[in-house]
């Protein structure tokens, strides 16, 4: 599971512990680090080839795993909500923990939403920040396929089944992801049960329509620059609503990216990165 130029470690924060992935730059050259957060059923390693790029271009990049999710514990649903305020919050424990001061900000899917609220409530931390391919409009929906995992007894049996990452991963996008990298992402579901039950916690209580509403009523007074980076490829959150949202940022900028469906981390890194490190190198 090692990466070329990229660490992997686990830190406790808030009693629970988080895995996360980071790359480091050569020499400290003073600029705001960079947290990058997965979506569903995604985790740490869809950044890949983005963590080492950041850190070449002169960035502190880490990328957690959410918690649930990939390779950070999964937190009995008795124990911890799994809604997106309390990922939020979890979040910002973690950031804490990690000693990260102001810093740049990317998130994707719709579990990235909980990065969205954390940035709400943290304005002062974050100092840019990226949204690819999310729920931000309140017309936006959850598919079914990541919906119907949300089923009562069918979503128990549904997270239970390893071949769900393929499907989802796969659904999303017009591309195949390798063998290789699908037996990463799979990983935690053959590890243990409690990947697939922390999963349909987290589904059952994403609460789409309230989150895209605080989302969007939120970042209408949102004071700092924001790139959003889309594929246009996406079956589920299509371009039209990345539009319609970044007309309401005071200082929104869209870029789409051509065949790329809605993990771009994982379909086109390549134009991910691009795009990325040109807004934060940029000026203010």
């Amino acid at each position: 599971m090692g990466i070329k130029g990229i660490t992997e470690a686990s830190l406790e924060a808030g009693g629970r512990t988080w895995f996360y992935r980071e790359a480091l730059p050569e020499q400290d050259n003073g600029r705001p680090p960079v947290v990058l957060l997965h979506g569903l059923v995604s985790q740490s390693y869809g950044w890949r080839k983005t963590l080492p790029e950041l850190a070449a271009a002169g960035f502190r990049a880490i990328a957690p795993d959410w918690l649930g999710c990939g390779f950070s514990q999964k937190v009995d649903r008795l124990d911890f909500s799994y809604r997106p305020e309390a990922l939020a919050a979890a979040l910002g424990e973690w950031i804490e923990a990690m000693g990260i001061g102001r810093f740049s900000l990317v998130t994707q899917g719709f579990l990235g939403t909980a990065g969205l609220l954390y940035a709400l409530g943290a304005r002062d931390r974050v100092e840019r920040l990226v949204i690819l391919n999310g729920p931000v409009t309140p017309d936006a929906k959850l598919p079914w396929k990541m919906s119907q995992l949300a089923i009562p007894f069918v979503g128990d049996m549904l997270t239970q089944d390893p071949l769900l990452v393929d499907r989802i991963l796969e659904g999303g996008s017009p591309y195949q992801v390798a063998d290789e990298d699908l037996d990463v992402y799979r990983r935690p579901f053959l590890k243990s049960s409690d990947a697939g039950r922390s999963l349909l916690a987290i589904v059952q209580r994403l609460a789409v329509p309230k989150v895209t509403q605080t989302v969007a009523a939120g970042f209408a007074s949102w004071e700092g620059p924001v790139l959003v980076l889309w594929g246009d490829r996406d079956p589920w959150t299509p371009v039209a609503q990345a539009e319609a949202f970044t007309k309401t940022l005071p200082q929104g900028e869209l870029v789409t990216l051509e065949e790329v469906g809605h993990y771009p981390q994982e379909d086109w890194p390549e134009k991910v990165n691009e795009a990325l490190i040109l807004f934060l190198r940029r000026q203010n």
